[in-house]
C-alpha cells in the first residue's frame, strides 16, 4: 500500500518484475558447473589412476582377489576424494552469490518494502542505514553523514565518506566523497537514499566474480612430475615385460612359463605405489595440518606451499587485525603519549582522549569511533543534543553535548580542517602540519580534536563556534603480534615476502617495516597500470610493497611472479583477493575474518587467522616433500632387486624363482611401508634453513635416481648371491626359493631403515620415533613367518621348510646390506640429505 508520507515513488511492481525478467536476478550468472559424473570421467583419464585400475584388473585376472580388491579400493577412494575436492572448488561462485544478495529495503509504488537482494533491479530506490550491507551498485540521491566500509573491495580498513550528487558510473571503489555506493560494502554511519545503477555481474563485485570464473586451476607441479614419472615407469615396465615373454619363449620354448615370467616382471616394475603414495601423503598431510587449525581444500597445495618461493600477503586483516586503535595522543606543545592496550592516558591527556569520544557517536559503528570509546569514556554525564556532519567543504564533524547546566561542543576531523576551525595560521599551522606529517609517516591516520563552549543559540555551521585546539590523535590498524616472527622465519627459509595492499604507500611501508618485510621499492597501482609487462618484470626483484593496488592488479602481480619461475603463495581475506588466491600456486585465506569467497577460492584456509600458521604449514609442506622423495627413492630402490631376481633365471638359465603371487606379497609389504612409514617420518633438522626447491626441480634428480639405483643394485647383489650359492649348501629348489625370498624381504627392511633420514646418523635414525614403523615391521615379520613355516602358505608360495642354520642367513644379509649402505650414505651426505 502506498505511504502518503513517502515523497518518492520508485519503480512500480510491474516494471520491477519486467526488469528482473529482462536483466536477470541480482546475482552472478551461474557458470556451467561440473557434476559428479563429469568429474569422475575427467579423473578416470588420469594416467596414475588408469595404472592403478589396470594393476587391479591384472591381479583380478590372475585370480589374486585380495590384492585386486585392495588396489581397486584405493582407486575408488582416489576417485571419491577427487570428486569431493573438485565439487568444493565449484562452490566459489555460490559463496560470491550469497555475499551479493542480502535483504534490501526499497521503495516501490510509493511504499517501502523489504525484498530479497536477488530481486533488486536497476532503477530501484534503496533505503540504506547504518549496519546495512549494500545489495547493488547505486548512486546516492540523498546522504546524511554516510560512511561506508569498502574493505572487501579495496582492502582499506578505514571507512570512506559518501555524498549525494551526480557521478560517473565508471568510478571505482575507494576515495572520499564519491556519490556512489557499491555492492558488498557496509554502511557504518548515516542514512541514504540511492538509485541502483548496476546489479549482478555488472556491479563491481560482480566483475570480480566474472574474472574469477575465467581462471583455470593449474595442475600442481608435484602432480605434473608424478604423472610424467608414472608414464616413464609404465612404458619401461611394458617394454621389459614384453621382451621377457619373447626372449623366454624363443630361448626355452615354454610360452606358458614365458607368459608367467613376463607378468611377474611387469608386476615387479609396475609403479602402482606412486599414485597410492601421493594420495596417502596428501590426505595424511591434510589431516596433520588440520590439527593446527588449518583447513586444506586442495591437499596437493600443502606440499606446494613447502616449495613456495614467494609469499604475497595482503595487509588489512592479514598482517593487521583489521581494527582501529589509538596509537598516540599529542598535545599542542608536542608532548606525546604512546598508547598501549589497557594503559589509560595520563591526566594531561585525559581531556584530549575524552574529547575524541565525545566527538564520536554514542553507540559507535565506525572502527575509528570505537577506538576512541575503547580509550576513554565521554566527559561527564550528558546527552547528545545536536550533530554537525562533515562535508566536502569541511572535513570535520562536531557533537553538541547537553550537560544540564550548559552545552559543550567537541569536534574531530582532518587536522587541516580542525586548524581552520581553531583559527590557526602561519607558524602555528605549519608546526601542526609538520607534526601531522611525522605521525602519518609512521603509517598512522591522524585526526585533530577541538572543543568549544556554547554561548547563546547554536550556530548554523561549525564555523560559528570559538574552538580551542586540544591536540592530535593518531590511529593505527595494529599488526598481528605473531607476524614479525613468522615473516622472519619465512626469510630464514628463503621465502620472499611481498605486501600487496590497497592502502596508501606511507602506511603500507610503515606496516611492512614493522612486520620485518625487507625494505625495498614501494610501487603504487597507478604506476603499475602504466607499466608494460617487461617493465614490471624488471622492477619485481627489488619491490617489496605494492600499494593502492586494484584487484585485477593483484592478479597481474601474481601472474608476473609466476612467469619469472616463482612458486607463489598468496594470502588474503577479502572478496578483492579471490581472483589472485585462485590464480596463485597456493591460495591461503584467513578463515576467521575472511569472506566465504576468499575461503572458497583458496587452497588453504587458516581457521584462526594466525599468520604463524603459514610458517607451520610451510614446515609441514617441506616435511611432506622430503618424505615423499624418500618414499620415491625407496620405491625405485626396492623394484631393482625384485625385477632383477625375476629376470635372473632367464639370463642364467635357472628355473623360475618368483611368480605373480610372490610379487603380490612383496607389494603388500612395500605399499604400507612407503605410504605409511615414510609419511610418518619426522622432519629433517635443516628443513627451515634451506632455500625452497626450484619450481622446475624434478621429483627425481639425477643424483637421487643414481643413489636409489645404487641401493637397489647392492640389495640385488646381496640377495642374488644368496640365490646363486644356496644350491651349493645342499638346499633343493623350493628351499632356495624360500631362502632367497626371506633374504629379499629383510633386504627391503634394510632399505627402509637406510631411507628414513638423510641427515641423521644410523644410531639416531634407529631411535627416531615412528609409530608406523613400530607397527609395520612386526607385521612384516609375522607375515614372513607365516609363509615360511605354515604348511598351507608354503604350498601356495612354493616354499619348503628351511634347516635351522639357514634361517640366520637372511638377517645376516640385511645387516651387511644396512652397514654397507650407511657407509655409502655417509660419503654422499649433504645438508638435508634430499
Amino acid at each position: 500500500m502506498r505511504d502518503p508520507q513517502e515523497p518518492f515513488q520508485g519503480l512500480s511492481a510491474a516494471e520491477a518484475a519486467a526488469r528482473l525478467l529482462r536483466e536477470g536476478a541480482n546475482e552472478l550468472p551461474r557458470a556451467r558447473r561440473r557434476g559428479p559424473a563429469r568429474i569422475v570421467l575427467e579423473v578416470l583419464r588420469e594416467p596414475m589412476l588408469a595404472l592403478l585400475l589396470g594393476a587391479g584388473l591384472v591381479y583380478l585376472a590372475l585370480g589374486d582377489t585380495g590384492e585386486a580388491l585392495i588396489l581397486l579400493a584405493f582407486a575408488c577412494l582416489s576417485v571419491a576424494i577427487t570428486v569431493v575436492q573438485e565439487a568444493r572448488t565449484e562452490r566459489v561462485l555460490e559463496a560470491l552469490r550469497d555475499l551479493t544478495s542480502p535483504r534490501a529495503l526499497v521503495i516501490r509504488d510509493g511504499a517501502r518494502q523489504r525484498i530479497a537482494g536477488r530481486e533488486v533491479v536497476r532503477g530501484d530506490l534503496l533505503l540504506l542505514a547504518e549496519g546495512d550491507r549494500v545489495p547493488a551498485d547505486a548512486r546516492l540521491l540523498r546522504a546524511e553523514e554516510v560512511m561506508a566500509d569498502e574493505s572487501l573491495l579495496t582492502g582499506e580498513a578505514v571507512p570512506v565518506r559518501k555524498r549525494a550528487g551526480e557521478g560517473d558510473a565508471a568510478l571505482r571503489p575507494g576515495g572520499e566523497d564519491l556519490p556512489l555506493v557499491f555492492s558488498g560494502s557496509l554502511i557504518v554511519r548515516g542514512t541514504a537514499l540511492a538509485e541502483v545503477t548496476a546489479t549482478g555481474a555488472q556491479s563491481e563485485i560482480g566483475k570480480i566474480g566474472a574474472s574469477l570464473s575465467t581462471l583455470e586451476l593449474q595442475t600442481p607441479h608435484l602432480q605434473q612430475q608424478m604423472r610424467r614419472l608414472v608414464l616413464v615407469f609404465a612404458a619401461l615396465g611394458g617394454v621389459v615385460s614384453l621382451a621377457v615373454v619373447v626372449l623366454y619363449g624363443l630361448l626355452r620354448g615354454g610360452w606358458l612359463e614365458a607368459a608367467l615370467a613376463g607378468i611377474a616382471v611387469g608386476m615387479s616394475m609396475l609403479p602402482e605405489e606412486f599414485p597410492v603414495v601421493l594420495a596417502v601423503f596428501m590426505a595424511m598431510g591434510a589431516w596433520r595440518i588440520s590439527q593446527a587449525r588449518v583447513l586444506t581444500r586442495r591437499a596437493a597445495a600443502i606440499e606446494a606451499l613447502g616449495a613456495a618461493s614467494v609469499l604475497c600477503t595482503d595487509k588489512t586483516g592479514t598482517l593487521t587485525e583489521n581494527r582501529m586503535t589509538i596509537a598516540a595522543l599529542q598535545l599542542p606543545d608536542g608532548e606525546t603519549f604512546m598508547a598501549a592496550p589497557g594503559l589509560p592516558p595520563p591526566a594531561a591527556f585525559a581531556a584530549l582522549a575524552e574529547a575524541g569520544t565525545a566527538a564520536s557517536a554514542p553507540q559507535p559503528f565506525d572502527p575509528m569511533e570505537r577506538a576512541f570509546h575503547a580509550l576513554a569514556p565521554p566527559p561527564g554525564d550528558g546527552t547528545l543534543a545536536r550533530s554537525y556532519a562533515l562535508g566536502p567543504d569541511l572535513l570535520a564533524m562536531t557533537q553538541i553535548w547537553d550537560h544540564g547546566t550548559h552545552l559543550h561542543a567537541y569536534a574531530k576531523g582532518a587536522p587541516e580542517a580542525i586548524a581552520r576551525l581553531c583559527g590557526l595560521r602561519g607558524a602555528a599551522q605549519a608546526a601542526l602540519l609538520a607534526r601531522v606529517e611525522a605521525l602519518a609517516g609512521a603509517g598512522l591516520r591522524v585526526l585533530g580534536l577541538a572543543e568549544a563552549d556554547c554561548v547563546g543559540d547554536l550556530p548554523d555551521s561549525q564555523h560559528g563556534f570559538d574552538f580551542r585546539f586540544l591536540g592530535l590523535a593518531a590511529l593505527a590498524d595494529p599488526l598481528r603480534p605473531e607476524v614479525p616472527a613468522a615473516v622472519a622465519e619465512c626469510h630464514g627459509a628463503g621465502i620472499r615476502v611481498i605486501m600487496i595492499t590497497g592502502d596508501y604507500p606511507a602506511t603500507a611501508r610503515a606496516v611492512a617495516q614493522a612486520a620485518g618485510i625487507a625494505d625495498g621499492r614501494v610501487l603504487t597501482g597507478d604506476k603499475l597500470a602504466a607499466m608494460r609487462d617487461d617493465e614490471l618484470a624488471a622492477v619485481l626483484p627489488d619491490t617489496t610493497v605494492f600499494a593502492r593496488i586494484l584487484p585485477e592488479q593483484k592478479l597481474r602481480i601474481v601472474n608476473a611472479l609466476k612467469a619469472e619461475g616463482a612458486i607463489v603463495a598468496m594470502t588474503g581475506d577479502g572478496v578483492n583477493d579471490a581472483p589472485s588466491l585462485k590464480a596463485a600456486d597456493i591460495g591461503v585465506a584467513m578463515g576467521g575474518r575472511g569472506t566465504d569467497v576468499a575461503r572458497e577460492a583458496a587452497a588453504i584456509v587458516l581457521l584462526d587467522d594466525d599468520f604463524g600458521s603459514i610458517v607451520r604449514t610451510v614446515r609441514l609442506g617441506r616435511r611432506i616433500n622430503d618424505n615423499l622423495r624418500k618414499a620415491m627413492r625407496f620405491i625405485l630402490a626396492v623394484h631393482v632387486p625384485i625385477a632383477g631376481l625375476a629376470l635372473m633365471p632367464l639370463l642364467l638359465g635357472l628355473p623360475l624363482l618368483f611368480g605373480p603371487v610372490h610379487v603380490a606379497f612383496l607389494e603388500m609389504v612395500i605399499d604400507p611401508v612407503c605410504s605409511l612409514v615414510f609419511e610418518a617420518e619426522r622432519e629433517e633438522r635443516d628443513v627451515m634453513r634451506r632455500p625452497p626447491r626450484r619450481a622446475n626441480e624434478p621429483l627425481f634428480s639425477a643424483g637421487a635416481m643414481a643413489w636409489a639405483t645404487a641401493q637397489g643394485a647392492l640389495a640385488f647383489a646381496a640377495v642374488g648371491a644368496v640365490m646363486w650359492f644356496a644350491p651349493g649348501l645342499g638346499l633343493d629348489a623350493l628351499q632356495v626359493r624360500g631362502l632367497t625370498f626371506a633374504s629379499l624381504v629383510l633386504a627391503i627392511v634394510a632399505l627402509i631403515l637406510v631411507n628414513r633420514t638423510g641427515s641423521a646418523s644410523p644410531i639416531e635414525a634407529m631411535v627416531r620415533p615412528n609409530r608406523a614403523i613400530a607397527a609395520v615391521l612386526p607385521l612384516v615379520a609375522m607375515m614372513l613367518g607365516i609363509v615360511l613355516f605354515w604348511a598351507p602358505a608354503q604350498a601356495m608360495f612354493g616354499f619348503a621348510a628351511l634347516p635351522g642354520a639357514m634361517l640366520a642367513i637372511p638377517p645376516l644379509v640385511a645387516v651387511a646390506l644396512l652397514l654397507a649402505l650407511e657407509a655409502l650414505k655417509a660419503l654422499r651426505r649433504q645438508p638435508g640429505g634430499i
